[in-house]
């Protein structure tokens, strides 16, 4: 799909991985709703960004956990913008917690990792897939992680939420195709304010990376955005960005 002329939602986009996807649609023709739950600022100041790149853009506030928040955000992006081509599953949920401090593991964080990295991005897909079908083609990229391949992260119910999300991907691409595609793009550590207060684990992720360093958010933006312009016989795909770290 080109992205010239197509409406974009990025979940999460006022941040990180989100405002480098959200600038880099918008860069190529895009115009985008940026979602934010709490960052509201930044979100205001990616949507400045991306009209400073000549694209309409919206900042639309919804907890992707809440299913009624989300189906007034994809209502509130298609009123303003008038169509959703494309939706990135960027909103994202973690807490830092060691692999063998189980005690730490309360019902609180389980439900809260797993509410907004699984069931947001499907609720977010349940939500934007009708709208894709009227314009007759749509794209929905999720935002994964290889701690749901490899089995190690932030956090043990991180790792599970990320390994749900990749087989809700597959999920979701056999049942939507073939007029929306549906894939993932699953990075290792990213240079995002989720680490600039674990300088141990970043340096341990440098040291094990074939590349020796960590993805920055436009490492994984331009993933994205091939998973959009490329061959549109890419379906059901988790796509690693991660310096050959799972090589």
């Amino acid at each position: 799909m080109n992205v010239a002329g197509k409406v974009a939602l990025v979940t999460g986009g006022g941040t990180g991985i989100g405002r480098a996807t959200a600038l880099l649609l918008a860069a190529k023709g895009a115009d985008v709703a940026v979602n934010y739950s709490r960052s509201k600022a930044e979100a205001e100041g990616t949507v400045a960004e991306v009209r400073a790149l000549g694209r309409k853009g919206i900042a639309v506030r919804a907890d992707v956990a809440d299913n009624a928040e989300v189906v007034a955000m994809v209502e509130q992006t298609v009123r303003d913008l008038g169509r959703l081509d494309i939706l990135i599953n960027n909103a994202g949920w973690t807490a830092f917690i060691d692999f063998r401090d189980l005690d730490s593991l309360t019902d609180e964080v389980w439900d809260r990792t797993m509410a907004v990295n699984l069931k947001g991005p499907f609720f977010c897909a349940r939500a934007a897939a009708p709208e894709m079908e009227k314009a007759g083609a749509g794209v929905i990229v999720n935002v994964s992680s290889m701690a749901g391949v490899l089995g190690r992260g932030s956090s043990i119910p991180y790792c599970a939420s990320k390994a749900a999300l990749n087989l809700l991907t597959r999920i979701l691409a056999k049942q939507l195709a073939p007029t929306i595609r549906v894939n993932a793009v699953a990075p290792g550590v990213v240079t995002t304010r989720w680490v600039k207060d674990q300088k141990a684990f970043v340096r341990g992720a440098q040291l094990q990376t074939p590349m020796k360093r960590v993805a920055t958010p436009e490492d994984v933006a331009g993933a994205v955005l091939s998973l959009i312009e490329g061959t549109d016989f890419v379906v059901g795909q988790i796509l690693a960005v991660d310096g050959g770290l799972s090589a």
